[in-house]
């Protein structure tokens, strides 16, 4: 049991670590600069990811009435943001592309570093069971080195060594989706009486809530198009997994309770946010028509 508790850690690692550099390397300066020269639509996105949607998760656990461990898993999905599958519903809904994955990038770097503070701040005020503290500054320190060195390095590849990055972006992308799969599994599997016993409760659909508010919060608190704005929605509806995986790692020591309540989470969450998508993708496409 214990090997396989460190094959799921090293393997979460590997999650967090490739996804970045895999955002890294997909990244170009001229589309960060170009979400930079737009500070309204950037302070919108911060404000939106980094507060509004933290406290809509608080208030949705709250208004669930949730369990301890399934109030902490909203609370730390809705805290990380900067999901990378964020940049996959802009071209579901046929939107801003480019504008989604530079945002995608910028807000999982701010996240790196805001989401132990945000997550530990909300569970501390909400006196969550016998009161939850999380070790912010490993967190942050953990968190901030996962995300950002890979995302750093992946950068630097693509502005000196173009050719490179093109080749080894598919291979992180890859690995990226395919850890992920691995990790969801772990935790499903790893947790499977946990997962059973939400099947019913209000867990699924707090998770399912909650990327509804967020794709409305992002949609709402943008600027530019209709079809710019409703790309942010979906960055905005679909949360990080990799600081949340690291926090439930360091902090409850992948307690089933709590794994198999950010599994439900997840997954409901990731649901909501294609269903919107696909709706909205076919009403513009209704509408073009």
């Amino acid at each position: 049991m214990e090997t396989l508790h460190l094959l799921f850690n090293a393997i979460t690692v590997i999650f967090i670590a490739a996804t970045m550099f895999a955002a890294g390397l997909g990244a170009t300066l001229p589309a960060l600069r170009a979400i930079l020269a737009a500070p309204l639509l950037l302070v919108l996105a911060l404000v939106a990811n980094l507060v509004v949607i933290p406290l809509l998760g608080w208030g949705i656990a709250t208004l669930f009435g949730l369990p301890t461990a399934a109030f902490t898993a909203v609370v730390l999905a809705a805290s990380s943001p900067g999901g990378p599958f964020g940049a996959k519903l802009g071209m579901i809904l046929k939107g801003d592309v480019v504008a989604a994955a530079a945002m995608q990038v910028l807000l999982a770097a701010a996240g790196s570093i805001t989401f132990g503070l945000t997550a530990n701040a909300i569970l501390t005020a909400a006196k969550v069971g016998t009161g939850i503290s999380l070790p912010v500054a490993a967190l942050v320190r953990t968190v901030a080195i996962l995300q950002l060195i890979p995302f750093a390095v992946g950068l630097i590849l693509r502005h000196y060594a173009s050719a490179t990055a093109r080749s080894w972006h598919s291979v992180a992308v890859t690995v990226s989706n395919v850890t992920f799969l691995i990790v969801l599994a772990g935790m499903l599997l790893g947790n499977w009486r946990d997962v059973v016993a939400l099947i019913g409760s209000r867990t699924p659909m707090a998770g399912f809530v909650l990327a509804a508010a967020a794709f409305a919060t992002g949609t709402v608190l943008a600027t530019g198009s209709p079809a710019r704005r409703t790309t942010m929605g979906g960055v905005a509806a679909v949360r990080n997994a990799g600081p949340a995986l690291a926090a439930v790692g360091i902090a409850f020591g992948n307690a089933p309770a709590v794994l198999g309540a950010l599994a439900t989470v997840l997954l409901s969450g990731l649901a909501a946010a294609l269903l919107i998508a696909a709706v909205l993708s076919r009403r513009q496409a209704n509408d073009i028509t």
